[in-house]
């Protein structure tokens, strides 16, 4: 068996072992676990039953990162993305005034036009016309980003008042105070170069915060999942074939396929799955697995799925291989029965690990091209969008927008290819017609 999963996953070629994979699989499902609670809650405020649309999310987490791990061979995670789910929910349902079922008919259709983009190249066609100033910015703008949101979780960093729209949180605050020891001791352990730093801190945050009754322990271990029927098979397709709807599709094409060219390749970056030229190797692959598993999102009753960015987690665990995403994977497949103790780990001790990856992240700072405007401003750009909208699409977009402005007016415009003058046009239709 050993040697069947060595053979298999390439173990040994990627410097890696079992018991390391195992533990980065580990890795990334604890600190991505809050998706299972997290998702259903936000669509529940769009009328989708809290416990089908829990079990939606658990189902198609499973599926798509089992995917993952077998057919692309990736130490990537695939859920329901933040941020596509809150659109849904709040800009769809609750603003523009459609059923969540017309809504999740708009993701049904962006998952199949993904799945044919994918199938016939364009997609990854469109990806390798990306300049390599952008991809390392989007790293960088992706480490700041996960940076942001362990800080906010955490209580590190707070929402402020208008004019000072964020400020240092109470520091004073037991569980924040539990935030940065867990910080600290990861980053200990790091730099003593022992293994699993990031699982041992969220799991010796996670009894500190019982301990000190931060949070509660569970009362229970196991219970049934609810029925998927509220939801199963409900989404209105034939109803997002109106005009007015075009401008919802659209927005949920462009997002899901920044947010995961963005994500895909800032987490290949770590784990050093990069080519010379910077490409992802059988990127068709993952990018398939992605568009799939958004399809069967839709007919379960969810939102548009893709690569976690948490899954750096575990590539700094030492993930290097689709038995990461398998052990992911199978703990997202139990956690249909496990709800009630996986629930249980607090934010004090999953944030610190999204403000140390975000850390590791900068790195690509040091290969950005700072002396060419022409290069600078786009990067720029992305990097701060990224990071002060709080939305991947919005730096990404802008940095579509900008790079081939800068070309043309520093007389480089033949710099530009036909993939990213069509991300360009996307761009441009993305800030057209978002709804806001």
């Amino acid at each position: 068996m050993i040697n069947y999963l060595n053979k298999y996953f390439k173990i040994n070629e990627y410097g890696s072992t079992i018991s390391r994979e195992i533990i980065a699989g580990m890795t990334t499902f604890a600190t991505m676990a809050y998706i299972i609670v997290v998702n259903p809650k936000i669509l529940e405020a769009a009328g989708i039953p809290f416990g089908p649309s829990m079990v939606a999310t658990i189902i198609s987490a499973f599926f798509g990162t089992m995917a993952m791990g077998l057919y692309a061979k990736r130490p990537f995670a695939v859920a329901p993305y933040m941020g596509e789910n809150a659109f849904i929910a709040f800009t769809v349902v609750k603003v523009m005034g459609y059923s969540w079922q017309t809504a999740i008919g708009a993701i049904f259709i962006g998952g199949v036009l993904f799945v044919i983009f994918t199938t016939t190249g364009i997609r990854s066609w469109m990806i390798s016309a990306i300049p390599k100033n952008l991809k390392n910015a989007f790293v960088v703008g992706i480490g700041l980003f996960l940076t942001f949101i362990g800080l906010n979780t955490t209580g590190i960093v707070t929402i402020g008042v208008p004019g000072a729209p964020i400020h240092l949180g109470n520091l004073s605050n037991p569980s924040t105070l539990l935030a940065i020891g867990c910080f600290f001791l990861m980053a200990m352990l790091m730099a003593k170069k022992i293994s699993g730093a990031i699982i041992i801190g969220i799991i010796a945050t996670t009894i500190g915060a019982f301990y000190l009754e931060i949070a509660k322990p569970p009362t229970e271990y196991f219970s049934m999942p609810p029925s998927l029927e509220p939801t199963f098979l409900q989404l209105d397709i034939t109803g997002s074939f109106t005009w007015g709807f075009i401008s919802v599709i659209l927005t949920v094409f462009i997002l899901d396929f920044l947010d995961t060219m963005g994500t895909l390749y800032a987490v290949s970056y770590r784990a050093g799955l990069l080519d010379k030229n910077g490409d992802l190797p059988e990127i068709e692959k993952p990018l398939l697995v992605d568009a799939l598993t958004t399809v069967l999102a839709s007919l379960l009753g969810t939102t548009t799925t893709g690569v976690f960015v948490e899954s750096a987690t575990g590539i700094e665990a030492g993930g290097r291989t689709g038995l990461t995403a398998v052990t992911t994977a199978l703990l997202f497949l139990a956690a249909l029965f496990l709800e009630p103790v996986l629930t249980t780990i607090p934010p004090c001790a999953y944030g610190p690990s999204l403000i140390i990856v975000g850390m590791l992240m900068i790195a690509p700072c040091k290969n950005l091209e700072v002396d060419d405007i022409s290069e600078l401003v786009p990067a720029f750009l992305v990097i701060a969008l990224m990071s002060f909208t709080y939305n991947l699409g919005t730096g990404m977009t802008a940095g579509f927008i900008a790079y081939p402005f800068m070309k043309a007016v520093t007389g480089k415009i033949r710099e530009i290819s036909a993939g990213l003058w069509m991300l360009c046009f996307l761009s441009v239709l993305f800030f057209l017609t978002c709804p806001h």
